[in-house]
């Protein structure tokens, strides 16, 4: 009895240190600077309310042309994506991992390479109106970054459903049409609406593509905190808009609990679903991946064409290229290459570790316990990166240099923001793997510890290798962040170019398109490699 105690209260004492990493990690990564950021405007208040501060700032205007745009961007993005589920879900064709590669690249593209993409392909030949800056562009922009979301959630929902039931209502005299609306669409829209809510998310808390697209003309919160906090300084008017889009973010993610968790719970139907296409089928499939092409790889396309023809005369040139090894402010874009490989690679290891530790707590833990650690573990995913960054500069101003400077700081910002996805795709991993094989080893006398390493982790192995290439790119990405943070020998890739764009002249415009090229270069790799290793069932979110 005294026996069967110990192990109880091991157990206990097990999934508590569980629980207690990933939460002293939000604690110190996400909660101090957003609590650093609350202290601070208090300090500097000047006996103003909220409401005087809301007023000041037009925070009302400002919520409701975020609300809408980013409204309108999952709109728009629920429409391009349309084909692309359809392909994923129902069509087998030679080259689907291709298919996959180039439908989630974007997602995980800087957003600064998405702005410099669309700059180029809206001020270019193939411009069809002068629409280079403004709300359209923006919009377009979105849809091309998160329609990955839409085509992997949704796809991998529909991949899941028996296609045996549209036939029947067929046989029953139902079109094809009236089939699918009737008996498939019911069942996607939990899908649709998760992967909806998603999509708002992330545009709302958009800032690299409004900031180069939207020619300082488009107002968001997320581009009015930055001017309040880093051109005006100031602080309580940032804040406040900070907590107003925090509530935003809250209820995003509250709208994704509505609705059933859309893939990764378990294998599909993957296999038997999907068809070849046969004779005339392939007509509305070639039609399907030309609009694959036009809206995914055409900004790339165009953005490769730019960074050897950046001006206006039409000259072609690699100055560009060649300017990757000359200094722009202080650092070369090969060093700053150089140096974001290493960050992002520490962020994959760091948010591979909180992670995990995050998914082994919540996969043991019911009820209440389980869903807060899913928002909790979600949230940063939809703070807005500039009120973190702002707060980061605030605590460490705080606290000693040689923790301030400490090489840790950048990679532990980025990891933040891939644990969410670590914690996605490693929930559904483990609720995958047989109950009955850890009790088999648990009977034989192995620990807890011993029948993770044994049992459960080599079948999540492939689920773990994504999640961290995953990891790996959305690390490598990030701008919003690591720009408040960035110094001389600090400086990121896309910082960097960043940089390079607001500087006057052809030959850092042509740098910057350079840069983002290789930027492109290496995620795709990433993506590839992930795509090739990754296991064929579920959704990336």
């Amino acid at each position: 009895m005294a026996r069967r105690r110990r192990a109880v209260t091991g157990r206990r004492l097990g999934v508590f240190a569980l629980r207690l990493v990933p939460a002293a990690f939000i604690l110190v990564f996400f909660l101090w600077p957003l609590g650093a950021l609350v202290r601070r405007a208090v300090e500097v208040r000047s006996g103003e309310g909220i409401g005087a501060l809301l007023r000041r700032t037009n925070a009302v205007d400002l919520l409701g042309f975020t609300l809408f745009q980013a409204a309108a961007s999952t709109v728009l993005a629920l429409v391009v994506a349309a084909p692309m589920v359809w392909l994923i879900a129902r069509i087998d064709i030679p080259g689907s991992l291709l298919l996959t590669v180039v439908v989630t690249v974007p997602f995980v593209l800087p957003t600064v390479v998405v702005g410099v993409a669309f700059r180029a392909l809206l001020d270019g030949p193939l411009a069809f109106a002068d629409i280079s800056s403004g709300l359209w562009p923006i919009l377009l922009a979105h849809a091309f970054l998160n329609v990955a979301v839409i085509a992997r959630v949704v796809g991998a929902a529909w991949r899941s459903v028996d296609p045996r039931l549209a036939q029947v209502a067929q046989t029953l005299g139902a079109s094809r049409a009236r089939a699918f609306v009737d008996v498939t669409l019911p069942r996607l829209l939990p899908a649709v609406g998760a992967a909806a809510a998603l999509v708002f998310l992330f545009c709302s808390t958009s800032f690299g593509v409004i900031i180069i697209l939207g020619n300082g003309e488009i107002r968001t919160l997320e581009t009015e905190i930055y001017t309040q906090a880093v051109s005006y300084f100031r602080i309580p008017e940032a804040v406040t808009l900070s907590m107003l889009q925090i509530v935003v973010v809250v209820a995003a993610l509250l709208l994704t609990r509505l609705f059933t968790e859309p893939g990764g719970s378990g294998p599909t139907a993957a296999a038997e679903t999907r068809v070849r296409p046969r004779g005339r089928q392939w007509l509305p499939v070639s039609a399907a991946l030309a609009w694959v092409a036009v809206v995914l790889v055409a900004p790339l396309a165009v953005l490769v064409v730019h960074s050897v023809r950046p001006g206006a005369d039409g000259t072609w040139t690699l100055a560009g290229y060649r300017a990757l090894n000359e200094s722009v402010n202080g650092v070369t874009p090969l060093e700053s290459l150089r140096y974001s490989l290493v960050t992002a690679a520490l962020a994959m290891v760091i948010a591979l570790v909180v992670g995990l530790l995050a998914a082994i707590a919540m996969h043991r833990s019911t009820g209440a316990w389980a869903a807060a650690g899913g928002v909790i573990t979600t949230i940063p995913l939809g703070i807005s990166a500039v009120t973190l960054g702002f707060g980061y500069l605030i605590v460490l101003a705080a606290l000693p240099r040689e923790v301030a400077a400490s090489p840790l700081v950048i990679p532990c910002v980025q990891a933040l923001i891939a644990i969410p996805v670590v914690v996605r795709v490693a929930v559904p991993a483990l609720e995958s793997v047989s109950w009955r094989l850890r009790q088999a080893a648990m009977t034989l006398g192995a620990s807890p510890l011993r029948v993770f390493w044994t049992v459960d982790l080599p079948m999540i192995g492939r689920s773990l290798g994504a999640a961290g290439g995953f990891a790996f790119v959305m690390a490598l990405g990030e701008f919003g962040a690591t720009s408040f943070l960035a110094r001389a020998d600090t400086t990121t890739l896309p910082v960097l170019i960043g940089s390079a764009l607001n500087r006057p002249g052809a030959e850092n415009l042509a740098t910057a398109m350079a840069a983002s090229v290789v930027l492109v270069a290496v995620t795709t790799l990433a993506v590839t490699i992930v795509e090739a290793l990754r296991p064929r069932q579920g959704a990336l979110l």
